[in-house]
């Protein structure tokens, strides 16, 4: 994986949050997943993949994630913080000719930063379903073994695989906690008026219903090999990622 340095952007409330970028040319925002980093779209390859057809990848990492701090204040997490950050990073590099692209709880804040006002070019939206991004934060069970990770109780066995998909990152379960709390539900979702694109794993039973959501948003829909944690990683995803982004026709 490339190494790349740490730049920082000031979020609307002063925190000073971590981003990367690869390349040169027109400007691609890829959002990250729930625990995960800018860093996955380093492991991925479609960072580097769209810097060698001539884009700029930027990578930030969400408030409580990867580079970025992780404060355990409740008063750092009012409902749709992740778009207010998306939306002052956007700002702030005053980016006005870009797509944007998510995958999981990326795909959600990038759908919910053009629900705000936010005009990217186009938009890809991976690993979310239309259930998925009516429901807010709270409640299932990322939010159960949070709970209990942030109390230091035992996580439930049946929970373990989550547990231990959460501790990978090494980030604070309090904060992640709070991330969650965070999210709010999108349930008057409606026909995009920019070129969309919808990509689900076909093992991945939590978000079984991208095809309906891409409907409504009169977006394109793909299907790629792969469970929801990693669907992202697939060859597949990353071949329809950059020819959407490169708006060119799959073969």
């Amino acid at each position: 994986m490339i190494e790349l340095p740490v730049h920082r952007f000031r979020a609307r409330d002063g925190l000073e949050l971590a981003y990367r970028e690869l390349g040169e040319g027109t400007p691609v925002v890829l959002l990250h997943g729930f625990t995960s980093s800018g860093e996955a779209w380093l492991r991925s390859g479609l960072a580097e993949q769209l810097a060698e057809r001539g884009f700029r990848v930027l990578l930030p990492d969400f408030r409580g994630h990867g580079a970025s701090p992780q404060p355990d204040d409740p008063a750092c997490y009012p409902p749709d913080v992740l778009v207010d950050d998306g939306l002052a990073f956007a700002e702030q590099l005053g980016l006005t000719e870009y797509a944007l692209g998510g995958y999981s709880l990326g795909a959600r804040v990038a759908l919910r930063m053009v629900v705000r006002g936010a005009r990217p070019s186009r938009i890809l939206l991976g690993g979310q379903g239309l259930a998925a991004m009516q429901r807010g934060g709270g409640g299932g069970p990322l939010h159960r073994v949070l709970t209990a990770l942030a109390e230091g109780r035992t996580v439930d066995p049946a929970d373990a695989q989550t547990a231990h998909w959460i501790g990978r990152l090494g980030a604070d379960p309090r904060a992640l906690l709070l991330v969650l709390h965070s999210v709010v539900p999108m349930r008057e979702l409606a026909a995009l008026n920019i070129p969309a694109l919808v990509v689900v794993g076909s093992e991945d039973e939590g978000h079984a219903d991208g095809e309906p959501l891409a409907r409504l948003l009169t977006a394109e829909f793909a299907a790629v090999p792969g469970n929801h944690y990693v669907a992202s990683a697939a060859p597949e995803f990353t071949a329809a990622a950059v020819r959407f982004f490169a708006d060119e026709s799959p073969q």
